[in-house]
């Protein structure tokens, strides 16, 4: 139990990470809002949007254990590689993902319109634009440089 408390309340690569992805999360439901003018809980907590959480969490990660540790240790090298793994993921295979979801949810749709098949829409907001990856790692390089 000291270890999770030590993480969660001592480890500033871990609280300016966790910060990061909060403040993203906090920020897709502020723009939706403001765009809706609705409520929409899904967007705090759901995949996809602007910013890109997933950027916010590992650019913070990165620059966090880079400043920490150094920028020539193995460990931030290892950042930096998981770190452009997880947004090129966010930006190329789950946007394509998303993309394919919204093709099957029409196929669906037709499909339901003519009395045929009724099948659960596939969740199609999963991925990230560049811009919305590129405003997530932004983020989290500021948030980083915050706590360090």
């Amino acid at each position: 139990m000291e270890a999770i408390q030590v993480l969660f309340c001592q480890n500033r690569v871990f609280i300016a990470s966790f910060v990061a992805w909060f403040l993203a999360q906090f920020l897709k439901g502020i723009f939706v809002f403001a765009r809706n003018k609705r409520f929409n809980f899904e967007r705090f907590v759901g995949p996809g949007g602007m910013p890109s959480s997933h950027s916010a969490f590992v650019a913070s990660l990165v620059v966090s254990i880079g400043n920490a540790e150094g920028w020539h240790q193995p460990i931030t090298a290892l950042a930096v590689i998981f770190g452009l793994i997880v947004m090129y993921d966010a930006a190329g295979v789950r946007w394509a993902a998303g993309k394919q979801a919204a093709v099957l949810n029409k196929i669906v749709d037709d499909i339901y319109h003519d009395g045929r098949v009724r099948e659960d829409r596939l969740r199609e907001l999963l991925g990230h634009t560049p811009v919305e990856v590129l405003a997530g790692a932004l983020l989290g390089i500021t948030v980083a440089a915050l706590f360090f």
